[in-house]
Order: C-alpha cells, then structure tokens, then sequence
C-alpha cells in the first residue's frame, strides 16, 4: 500500500511539473512570436514586463530575462528624448546579468544583447563615449562570435555597425555587405537549442542588404 502511495505521489508530481512545463512554453513561444513585429517603445516595454514576469514564475529560467533584455534594449533604440535612454539601457543590464546568474555566466547570446546595450549608451553621445562604450560593443562582439561562431547575431551586429560608420573611419555600406553576407549565410545553417532560444536577426539582415 505504501508503495502505491509513493507512486501515485511521484505520478501527480510529474504531471504537475509537465504541465508547468507546458504553460512557460506555450507563454514564451505567444511572446516570442510577437518580437518581429514590435516596432514601438510601447510594446516593446510590454512584452518586456511579459517576460520579465515569466521569468519571476520561472525562477530556473535564464530565457525569459534574455528576451526581456532585449526588448528593453531595443525599446531604448527608439526613445528621442536621449536623456532617458541611459535608464533604459541601465535596467536592460540588469535583465541579463540576471539571465548570465542563472545560466551561469555569459554565453555567445548574452554577448550580443550586453553589445547592443554598450551601443544604445554610445548612441547617446558618440563623440564623448565611443572609447567606453564603443570598446565595449566591439569586445562584446569578438566574445560572442568566440563563443560561437555559428552565431549569426554578432556578425549581423558588426554589419550594422560597419553600416553606420562613415567609410572614412572604416566602415560604408560595402564593408557591411560582406558582414551582412556572411550573417545571412550562417542564419541558413545555424539551428537553435530549441524552438525557444534565440532566432532573431535574419529580416533585418535582409533588409540592409536590400538598402
């Protein structure tokens, strides 16, 4: 009887942990399909605080603070008024020191969103911050494609960089194209850990190329 107890208990229990499993999924995967098309602050901050409450339920999780990093980051892209894009790009730090804690430590993913951070500080003001956060982009960058080098995001962030550097200090839209090549042909063979992980970049390389 005591046996059959225990084994009706680990029974409930495994099928609590896979329905729990079934709910983050199923929660990430509405999410995630809703970044290529957040093309405002708004919903970007929106599907930021998303994953950011996935992540509190989700305490072994490293993703969901991944993807609220992103989106913050992203949506600190987008603000005008540039004297709050520091914060912004502040709490999207803090949102991937929280997925590198769990993961831990950093992998080639997390490179790539702490060199968009690095980019959205520089972008406030080149001039004064390119030795800082410039540097600190450009590290981010060589780390993550060390890490992996099937990685197609890294090479897809250097293209863009390439593209937005006048020729006279390095970069043009020829030196991106090459980058931007290259990116694209890794987005056709690179295969995520699963459907979950990371996937982003590849309409955005093809739209700079188109340009």
């Amino acid at each position: 009887m005591k046996s059959l107890f225990l084994i009706m208990i680990a029974a409930i229990s495994a099928f609590s942990a896979a329905a729990q499993s079934e709910k983050y999924t199923q929660a990430m995967k509405m999410n995630i399909a809703e970044l290529d098309s957040a093309f405002n602050p708004a919903r970007l901050a929106e599907l930021a605080n998303n994953f950011e409450r996935i992540a509190e339920a989700e305490k072994t999780q490293w993703l969901p603070y991944y993807y609220a990093a992103y989106c913050t980051v992203m949506h600190s892209y987008m603000i005008e008024d540039k004297s709050k894009t520091d914060g912004v790009a502040d709490k999207a730090e803090q949102l991937i020191k929280k997925a590198e804690e769990i993961n831990g430590g950093e992998n080639s993913e997390t490179c790539v969103i702490k060199s968009m951070i690095a980019s959205s500080h520089m972008m406030v003001d080149p001039q004064q911050r390119y030795m800082t956060y410039g540097q600190s982009s450009n590290l981010n960058i060589v780390k993550a494609k060390q890490l992996d080098p099937s990685n197609p995001r890294p090479v897809y962030l250097e293209g863009q960089a390439k593209f937005h550097t006048p020729e006279q200090f390095g970069g043009g839209k020829a030196q991106a194209k090459v980058l931007f090549e290259k990116a694209l042909e890794l987005y056709g063979t690179f295969k995520p850990a699963t459907e979950l992980h990371p996937s982003w970049g590849r309409s955005a390389t093809n739209y700079f190329l188109a340009q």
